[in-house]
C-alpha cells in the first residue's frame, strides 16, 4: 500500500514549481534549457530517456522527480516491466557505488593506521 498520494503530490510539485517560476523565471528557464538540451537529438527516444530519469530519481531520492518522470514514462509507453528493469539497474549501480566507496573507507583506515 502506498504511503504517498502520488496524484495529489504531483499537483503540489507542479504548483510549487509554478510558484518558483513566478518568483525566479530565469532559474526555471535555465532548468528547461538543460532538460531540452539533453533530449535535443532524441537518439534514445522519450521512453528510454524517462526510464533513465527514473533510475536517476531513485538514486537521488527525489520524490518530485519520481512522480513527474513516472507520469512521463507511462505516457511515453513504458510498461511496468520496463520500469522495473530500469529500477533494477538503479539498484545495482547504487549497490556497486556502496561497494566501491567501501574500498575508500578501507583505504582511509590503512592511511590512519
Amino acid at each position: 500500500m502506498s504511503t504517498i498520494d502520488w496524484n495529489s503530490y504531483h499537483d503540489k510539485v507542479l504548483a510549487g514549481v509554478g510558484e518558483l517560476a513566478s518568483l525566479n523565471p530565469d532559474v526555471i528557464r535555465g532548468y528547461q534549457v538543460i532538460g531540452g538540451a539533453a533530449r535535443k537529438s532524441n537518439l534514445l527516444g522519450s521512453k528510454v530517456n524517462e526510464l533513465i530519469a527514473l533510475a536517476a530519481a531513485v538514486s537521488l531520492r527525489c520524490d518530485g522527480c519520481i512522480v513527474v518522470h513516472t507520469d512521463a514514462a507511462l505516457k511515453a509507453g513504458a510498461t511496468r516491466e520496463e520500469i522495473a528493469e530500469a529500477l533494477g539497474t538503479a539498484i545495482g549501480v547504487n549497490a556497486g557505488a556502496g561497494l566501491v566507496y567501501s574500498t575508500r573507507v578501507m583505504d582511509a583506515v590503512k592511511s590512519k593506521s
